[in-house]
């Protein structure tokens, strides 16, 4: 600001600029030249996505690895697999159906979140970079600084792993597909006002008579664990 008014002609000590701001309860500004993780996160939400493992055991006794992609501006989940051994080969592969389909889809993606698990080989940042996606690694045991994924982590586990009983693989990826539907197409989500990744808020129904007459249709997925409704056609 001491600047700013010395641009324009006008002459005034920086502690009188200081006083006058502590008398208004104005507050410096923050350090502009630090950028916290927050602010990266933030600013760069359009161009990130993050990654990371789920585990979940079926009914045989057999542990699952579930590896999912999300994108932080759309919270668009992908679910690239699951699978009992996370072999680099499988790992692999599963980054190529990644990049072919955000290549397919349009998504300008620069960076990808995940951490330091070493079910990650080395070929998987080279496949990323090949189409301008770099990774950035989390730091050891913060889980915080993947939020984004870990929340849908959790929200995967209270609203189906934890209550479906899974019997074998094949089961867990029909689960989990039905899931991805759900989330992407029909789930409300709080940070895109009640909208879903890939539909949008509908009009509001300004005629109360529509609201009385309405006749609603439910939908359920997996047996009932997941509804969805809709207008009856």
């Amino acid at each position: 600001m001491h600047g700013e008014l010395t641009t324009l002609g006008i002459k005034v000590a920086p502690s009188t600029v200081w006083e006058v701001l502590k008398q208004e309860g104005i507050d410096p500004a923050p350090e502009r030249a630090f950028t916290t993780w927050a602010d990266f996160v933030r600013s760069q939400a359009d161009a990130l996505l993050a990654c990371d493992f789920i585990e979940a055991v079926t009914l045989t006794g057999q542990r699952q690895y579930i590896l999912a992609v999300i994108e932080h501006a759309a919270r668009r989940i992908r679910v690239l697999g699951t699978t009992a051994h996370p072999t680099a080969a499988w790992v692999t592969q599963a980054i190529r159906n990644l990049v072919m389909d955000l290549e397919d889809g349009g998504c300008r993606a620069r960076f990808v979140i995940r951490d330091r698990d070493g079910k990650f080989p080395t070929l998987v940042e080279e496949i990323l970079a090949s189409i301008g996606i770099q990774a950035v690694l989390t730091g050891i045991r913060t889980p915080r600084t993947n939020s984004i994924m870990e929340r849908w982590l959790q929200t995967c586990r209270h609203e189906l792993l934890d209550r479906c009983l899974l019997w074998n693989e094949r089961h867990l990826r029909h689960a989990l597909g039905e899931y991805e539907k759900f989330y992407n197409q029909h789930r409300a989500h709080q940070a895109l006002d009640q909208a879903a990744p890939l539909r949008a808020i509908p009009d509001p129904i300004a005629e109360p008579a529509r609201v009385i007459d309405m006749t609603i249709r439910r939908h359920d997925r997996l047996g009932g664990i997941l509804h969805e409704y809709s207008h009856a056609a």
